[in-house]
């Protein structure tokens, strides 16, 4: 097992700059195997860009990864099958059925939801000094969302949303107690989604949930343990990832005033400035694994049949071979062929609603406070303790003054 003196890749002191490292593991040992947690499999660590690519395309790297955890439960197992965790032929049916449901027009339908979300959160923070910016509102924005999406009514969210956010702490962390205290949430979780599923089957809505009890093609259907999982999915993937995104980027562009007013002066570097957040900051640090069906060689190193494989999204997205200068942050890069979404036909479902969201999110936020800025020294800010995600515990921010109202 190969080691090169760097902190563990879920330790939260490595979360807060961990690029000199990958930099150095792209440099020395691009491909290594390394232990996350003691009662996980070690797992092999890819950290080159044209690495990562090839092993995201490559179908001798299984997205069936889950037969490496045999000790993981058969109800909690039915609930983890979903697109994340299979391979063609059954990946190719889920995701042609579960597409039918997430449509463009779906999202792009959103957008004055999610405007009217950014501003009530934002309205509430008015004459507050201090406030903690994750709980606030880069966590509540894309829970409302996802809620709304869904169809969940709002008298259930107060139990709802505590739930959800257990099963998404569990999901990112390689920590065995974190996980058993989540169970039982993720089990209420999967019992609430299976009423829901009833009650749409019964009274359809205009929501996702009711698409995707709807779902069909060329006479076949989700069944309900894969909608309880896509469901699952879409919660813990779309909200997790997506509260680092608009938390991550207020701080990031915090920390680079000229690019922030670059992106108000200039509206049309919106969505280039989002790419460029997903692809300095990476919330999503490492894709889930993979695991090799035969004996695959990697550069130098051949990695054997049945052992997990773990791409460094956040490393290849630094990568000085494909991103010039990739340590600066410039919101009008281009190209910029980031791997924060995935790559290949396991590319992120959700990701035109996340780009969607962190483009409101962010750029009402700044609007609305033009003198946001930290409230704490950097070096306080503390990382949370996560193998795949990369994202702060809290975000305290002094708002510079009163709220511009919603209307100016």
């Amino acid at each position: 097992m190969h080691k090169i003196g760097h902190p563990r890749l879920d330790d939260p002191r490595f979360k807060a700059n961990p690029y000199p490292v990958y930099a150095r593991l792209r440099a020395e040992a691009p491909v290594y195997r390394t232990k996350v947690a003691f009662w996980l499999p070690a797992i092999w660590v890819v950290t080159r860009y044209d690495d990562v690519v090839r092993i995201l395309k490559d179908p001798r790297f299984s997205k069936d990864y889950i037969q490496a955890y045999p000790w993981i439960p058969p109800s909690i197992r039915a609930m983890l099958r979903n697109l994340l965790t299979t391979d063609p032929p059954d990946h190719t049916r889920l995701r042609s059925l579960v597409q039918r449901a997430f449509t463009p027009r779906l999202i792009e339908g959103l957008r004055s939801r999610i405007q009217g979300t950014c501003d009530d959160l934002l309205d509430r923070a008015d004459g507050s000094d201090v406030i903690e910016l994750i709980e606030a509102y880069a966590l509540p924005v894309p829970l409302i969302i996802i809620s709304d999406l869904l169809g969940v009514p709002v008298k259930d969210r107060r139990v709802f949303g505590p739930w959800t956010k257990k099963a998404a702490a569990a999901s990112a962390s390689a920590s065995l107690g974190v996980f058993l205290r989540a169970l039982p949430a993720l089990a209420s979780l999967s019992r609430y989604i299976r009423g829901l599923v009833t009650l749409r089957r019964a009274s359809p809505q205009d929501d996702l949930m009711t698409g995707l009890v709807r779902a069909e093609e060329s006479g076949d259907r989700l069944t309900e343990d894969e909608i309880v999982s896509m469901v699952i999915l879409l919660l813990l993937a779309g909200h997790e990832t997506t509260v680092h995104l608009i938390a991550t980027g207020a701080l990031v562009l915090m920390q680079h005033p000229e690019q922030r007013m670059r992106m108000e002066a200039t509206p049309e570097l919106r969505v280039s400035a989002i790419d460029e957040i997903l692809r300095y900051a990476s919330p999503v640090e490492f894709a889930t694994p993979r695991i090799t069906l035969e004996d695959v060689t990697i550069g130098s190193i051949t990695i054997p049949r049945g052992e997990l494989v773990g791409v460094s999204l956040g490393s290849a997205n630094h990568d000085e071979s494909q991103f010039p200068d990739p340590e600066t942050f410039d919101i009008a890069r281009e190209p910029n062929k980031h791997l924060a979404f995935g790559m290949g036909s396991h590319f992120c479902l959700g990701a035109a609603l996340a780009r969607l969201e962190g483009e409101i999110a962010l750029t009402t936020l700044f609007r609305r406070f033009p003198g946001l800025h930290l409230a704490v020294p950097p070096g306080s800010l503390r990382w949370r303790k996560s193998f795949a995600i990369r994202g702060l515990v809290a975000l305290p921010v002094r708002t510079g003054g009163s709220v511009i109202p919603t209307s100016a």
